[in-house]
């Protein structure tokens, strides 16, 4: 996990956004070793980057929210959680062997069941002396074989549970018999009239301790009245102390209230939690309720961020929800410099070009790596589409020399690809008024203002007419509901070039000022602007700057 980095466009992500960033993890996994690029974006897909998506045969990129660290970005303990029917002494031997201060409890798939600390494991065996304690527990044979290391002389296969009390046989004959009950487990050495007793008696288990020799006839008494023999090399006192220990775990391990943790909480919630409970450690659970490890204070001590490298944006507020508390690698864009920052120098190539996918196709040939047709392609829709096809403002020579050569590469006909792209992504029949919206919307922060400026592409404005006041009214409530000071939407005509302006807010009269126009009903058309990067964001800076 610490070795994967995360290519990410920006909110709201357009062509170039998605496409650049596959392009680019595909580039650098191809140059680097040891690690693993993985592209994601922030957002749903538009009509036109599906299109190109789907003619290249290239799958869009995780949809990812944050990328705050979760606990599956830690390295937690892997510990093998326990059945529930393992007695204490061995559930006391694993926690030895891997110095851990308590185990998580699961059933046959690995769901949790409960806890077994060694503080629940000491208190409740100092709480169990109670001669019943083995038929309350439904103890095993195979647990009590275990725990007293011993060797099985018969067994009564018939027995499930051994529902008497533990009766230590060091007595005279008389007073056994007043002591021993059917279905008791005496324990006894080698004195044949005790053992008599017992089995006379029907109890439930006879335990002879020192590897002392049986005779042949109490073993046959005992096939008859269904008691199972055992021997240990115990002593006869260490034999009556250590024979609790073969209850199962399930008895004395916590079972209510237990805290744990699933893999995808983050971390800075599990601090809160732990900061309210005084556990060592805790059960982590994956998406399937299955328990994968656990997890410590310390664990959270020595996190990691996750790395990240942005592509086509450098604004915070376009950045994926969570930026100030991952790693940012690098910076790919071709907009203004804003208001990313980073702990340390990185990699930072921002160049004045009509797209982010002329800078990832340019860094291919630099480092003499031939993109495939499929990344090739995907460069060549995303830089037609934020050029609209060589015709915006932002566009240079380097644009132009680019798509040839992509074009070449992905045997693609650059009119033919651009209209059918076109004609895919700017229809806006059977689109709501929010996927118009916030298809393409951007948040800036400009001198203290708050403003959101949203761009969509179409063919057909005549065709939004219908749509404008309720597009209006929209915007009107999103301006109210987040606190901006102007938000301005263009609806751009690609083949006219030229936009319609929409605009709402507190500081519409910054339109006005930026563009030369009058705006009627929160609208106004301005020809020849085609390019929010480059004919509308700095116009709207230098109008803002101007006010007092």
């Amino acid at each position: 996990m610490h070795n994967t980095i995360y290519v990410s466009g920006h909110k709201n992500p357009d062509s170039d956004s998605i496409c650049a960033a596959i392009a680019y993890a595909e580039l650098k996994n191809r140059m680097a070793l040891g690690k693993t690029y993985v592209p994601i974006r922030l957002g749903e897909v538009s009509r036109e980057t599906q299109y190109i998506l789907d003619y290249f045969d290239v799958d869009a990129p995780n949809l990812v929210k944050t990328v705050r660290p979760q606990i599956r970005d830690l390295d937690i303990d892997q510990i093998t959680p326990i059945s529930p029917e393992i007695s204490l002494q061995q559930a006391w031997s694993i926690m030895k062997k891997y110095e851990v201060k308590n185990l998580p409890v699961v059933d046959e798939n690995s769901k949790l069941l409960g806890l077994a600390s060694v503080s629940n494991l000491t208190t409740n065996y100092m709480d169990i002396w109670d001669n019943n304690i083995i038929g309350k527990s439904n103890t095993t044979l195979e647990n009590i074989v275990n725990t007293l290391s011993a060797k099985i002389i018969y067994a009564n296969k018939a027995t499930k549970k051994f529902a008497g009390k533990i009766v230590v046989g060091a007595m005279t004959p008389e007073s056994a018999e007043e002591h021993i009950e059917e279905n008791d487990i005496v324990i006894c050495g080698n004195r044949t009239d005790t053992q008599n007793v017992a089995v006379s008696s029907k109890a439930s288990l006879l335990i002879i301790t020192g590897n002392l020799p049986i005779e042949e006839e109490i073993i046959e008494k005992a096939k008859v009245s269904g008691t199972t023999i055992i021997s240990t090399p115990h002593d006869t006192f260490t034999a009556s102390r250590i024979i609790v220990q073969s209850i199962p775990i399930d008895y004395v391990m916590a079972k209510e209230n237990i805290v744990f943790f699933r893999n995808n909480e983050f971390v800075e919630d599990v601090k809160e939690i732990m900061l309210q409970t005084r556990y060592r450690s805790y059960p982590v659970l994956d998406e399937n309720d299955r328990v994968i490890g656990s997890i410590s204070r310390f664990h959270l001590i020595s996190q990691n961020k996750k790395n990240i490298i942005l592509v086509d944006h450098n604004e915070r507020t376009q950045a994926v929800d969570g930026i100030e508390e991952a790693e940012i690698l690098e910076i790919i864009d071709h907009h203004r410099v804003a208001n990313i920052e980073t702990s340390k120098p990185i990699y930072y190539r921002c160049e004045p070009v009509g797209s982010t996918s002329t800078i990832v196709a340019n860094l291919y040939f630099e480092n003499g790596i031939r993109p495939s047709k499929k990344i090739a392609g995907l460069l060549c829709g995303a830089l037609i589409s934020d050029t609209l096809l060589l015709k915006s403002p932002t566009t240079t020579l380097t644009d132009k020399h680019t798509l040839m050569k992509l074009a070449e590469i992905a045997n693609i006909n650059i009119e033919e690809f651009a209209m059918d792209m076109f004609k895919a992504g700017t229809s806006l029949q059977g689109k709501t008024l929010e996927e118009i919206f916030y298809q393409d919307c951007k948040t800036f922060e400009m001198n203290g203002r708050k403003i959101a400026v949203a761009q969509v592409n179409t063919m057909d404005i005549e065709g939004f007419e219908s749509m404008k006041a309720d597009m209006l009214n929209l915007m009107n409530t999103t301006a109210d509901r987040d606190g901006f000071d102007l938000i301005l939407l263009l609806l751009t005509d690609i083949i006219k070039e030229g936009s319609l302006l929409l605009a709402v807010g507190r500081d519409t009269e910054i339109v006005n000022t930026a563009f030369g126009v009058k705006l009627e009903n929160s609208c106004a058309y301005k020809e020849g602007v085609v390019s929010r990067k480059k004919q509308v964001i700095p116009p709207l800076t230098t109008a803002i700057e101007q006010l007092k």
